[in-house]
């Protein structure tokens, strides 16, 4: 209700603030933007404690009153005035504290507002205007379809209302949403639902939501739209019962039965491995059809491209169900790695993109097959992120500046971010991982931290030192492994010689030796692995393999009780993401794909037999040559087809011709500067 006549408006139960008109925020772009540089962070000057939200939903005219409980940030030098984010709003009215500024009081920014700070402790309350019809960006409060939705992340928080849209900004968020009965019949926001006034008019309705968990803003949904749910419900290993709600549309309420058994799996296995519990009372997913994401994982409301949530029998091939349950359960798995604990700058995104990355693959394995998992992880890197690696836009998975903050959701940052967090999961073993998962959640649930943050948890939890480790955050590009392995018939010894090299993008002499762990078995004439015996170097054995730890620029490794010359399991378990180079005949190719214990290195055995192959068949047909096949290649073919070790799915896996991705980064290889040892 407006009143004109003292000045006020009376927006549901938000008095005393003042109209001035409409106000349209429209951001004003730099046409030479300047990069953002993560030596530049700085503390915000105020924390935002609460926030309270009411929407009055309408797909060409919403109205935001938003109340915000503001105080100082007692860490930093004093500032006189709060500046907030904002694009595309029409501000219609500011208080401060119940009183109305006039616009002389504010100052209204091309990309914000600020306003004046009375205090160390104030309540600031906006009231704008957005079209959702008109915003095509699908970043803040949108229309897809006849529903409208909002994505955030990351900085579309500041098309719904004024805030300081940063992560390490974390709030209690109370949302209050009223809108056409008919058109809205379904009104979702973050948290637990509460109770609340209901609407004045007859023809419309209103719904509360309280999420009493601190979160930054990017994490807020809200959704409104004719939707049905299918539902489920899971007891957490304290006792408590959690409702588990999917929304769709009702023609798709057949095909959420898959999505909802995989959620129950994902929580149930994140107690498990993690001992981390759901916290709220809902969990709730909602498939959208314009979604520009796969998935989101705003706090207990994650909104998903309808893609990743529905299957049936009838359509649904084996790869897409195991599609949507692993990113049903990477977004439950941000509940922890991103929204209790989250980032402190965008800088930070693989702390919680390439962590949860990680703990979505091990929960795949865990489901399926763990080795068919890791060849599919590999091959996404070797295709995909090696290929960036390479190319002009190659940057390290923490970038040291951005422009455009969304061009940084990339598969360095997530999949390779992912291979950073297990080779420290390699390091530290599978129980002092868990430790320092411990430590890191002790120490920072409620906080917005940094990657050195999560990475010295797991080292104190440990008493391990990762400091030369850390460049794994820093540097770019995909380091280069040389092995060379010597047998020594009369000393009985067998050594490694390994060299790592920078990669082949690397600027001048800036690039600094990794700490790279390197997984490496010795196989005898009969197959089978011996029991690694070190005589020179340090190693950790588990099992039948050994764990070398290259931190300069060369080291050896010499192991014993070899009596005669075994063939070497190089990168076990793809334990770095680097290229290995190591001279291999075919037959000893042949014999690790016959032979070799670890899955993994027996697919790349296969695949290096079969570059090596193509490669030999495309300098033939360029000589003019008959083509034909190497029996050895047919021959280790053959026997994998037959082999009663392997099931279907890794079978499958290992009769894959590689890439043609993979061929075209080797393509020096088919140009005759290659050739395998016959």
């Amino acid at each position: 209700m407006v009143n004109w006549y003292d000045q006020t408006i009376c927006l549901h139960g938000s008095p005393g603030l003042g109209t001035h008109g409409s106000i349209l925020a429209e951001p004003m772009k730099d046409p030479r933007p300047q990069p953002i540089q993560r030596r530049d962070y700085r503390p915000p000057a105020f924390w935002i404690d609460d926030v309270d939200l009411v929407f009055d939903l309408d797909a060409a005219r919403t109205r935001v009153t938003a109340t915000l409980a503001i105080r100082r940030n007692p860490d930093v030098p004093p500032e006189p005035n709060l500046r907030l984010d904002g694009e595309r709003l029409t501000l219609v009215g500011v208080a401060i504290d119940g009183r109305t500024l006039e616009v002389g009081d504010y100052e209204l920014l091309p990309d914000g507002l600020s306003v004046p700070a009375p205090a160390d402790t104030f309540t600031l309350v906006t009231v704008v205007d957005i079209d959702p019809s008109t915003n095509t960006e699908l970043s803040g409060l949108y229309r897809s379809g006849t529903a409208l939705c909002t994505q955030c992340e990351a900085e579309g928080f500041r098309r719904i209302t004024y805030f300081l849209d940063r992560p390490d900004v974390m709030s209690r968020y109370t949302t209050t949403i009223e809108a056409d009965r008919t058109t809205y019949p379904v009104l979702l926001s973050n948290g637990n639902r509460v109770d609340c006034e209901p609407s004045a008019a007859p023809d419309r309705h209103r719904v509360c939501w309280r999420d009493p968990f601190p979160k930054p803003c990017y994490l807020f949904a809200l959704v409104a739209a004719d939707l049905r749910c299918e539902s489920a419900t899971f007891r957490t290993k304290s006792g408590r019962d959690v409702r588990l709600e999917v929304w769709v549309e009702l023609v798709n309420v057949d095909a959420c039965e898959h999505a909802l058994r995989s959620l129950q799996r994902a929580m149930a296995w994140d107690e498990a491995t993690f001992g981390l519990e759901y916290d709220l009372d809902l969990y709730m997913i909602v498939a959208v059809s314009d979604f520009n994401m796969a998935a989101m994982e705003n706090k207990g409301l994650n909104v998903f491209n309808a893609k990743y949530v529905l299957a049936r029998p009838q359509t649904a091939t084996d790869d897409d169900y195991e599609d949507i349950e692993a990113v049903i359960a990477h977004e439950y798995f941000h509940n922890w790695t991103g929204n209790r604990v989250t980032c402190r700058d965008w800088f930070q995104l693989t702390l919680k993109e390439g962590l949860t990355v990680f703990r979505d693959e091990q929960f795949t394995a865990d489901m399926t097959s763990p080795a068919v998992k890791r060849i599919h992880d590999v091959i996404t890197l070797r295709t995909a992120q090696f290929a960036e690696d390479q190319s002009p836009t190659a940057h390290p998975i923490r970038p040291d500046s951005y422009i455009e903050m969304n061009n940084f959701y990339t598969v360095t940052v997530y999949n390779k971010g992912a291979e950073v967090v297990r080779m420290m999961h390699t390091l530290l073993g599978v129980d002092g991982f868990r430790r320092g998962m411990d430590l890191y959640f002790e120490r920072h649930d409620g906080q917005a931290v940094t990657c050195d943050d999560f990475r010295a948890a797991l080292a104190d939890a440990n008493g391990a030192d990762l400091g030369q480790f850390g460049l794994w955050y820093a540097q770019a590009g995909t380091p280069i492994v040389d092995m060379q392995a010597s047998f020594d018939a009369a000393a009985q010894t067998v050594t490694l010689d390994l060299q790592q090299r920078a990669p082949v993008n690397a600027v001048g002499d800036a690039w600094q030796p990794m700490h790279i762990p390197i997984a490496v078995g010795l196989l005898g004439a009969d197959g089978r692995d011996l029991a690694p015996q070190l005589v020179t170097g340090e190693a950790r054995t588990r099992g039948t393999t050994a764990l070398l730890e290259l931190k300069g620029p060369s080291a050896r490794w010499v192991f014993g009780g070899v009596v005669a010359q075994p063939v070497v399991s190089a990168l076990r378990g793809f334990t770095a993401p680097v290229k290995l180079r190591i001279d291999r005949t075919a037959d000893e190719l042949a014999f690790l794909m016959a032979h070799d214990a670890d899955p993994f290195s027996r697919w790349d055995a296969a695949q290096t037999l079969a570059e090596a192959t193509l490669a030999s068949l495309v300098r033939d047909r360029a000589a003019g040559r008959e083509l034909g096949l190497d029996p050895r290649f047919v021959a280790a073919w053959g026997r994998m087809l037959v082999d009663p070790l392997l099931d279907g799915s890794l079978r499958a896996a290992m009769i894959m011709l590689p890439d043609e991705r993979v061929l075209a980064q080797h393509a020096y290889a088919l140009r005759g500067t290659y050739a395998m040892n016959p």
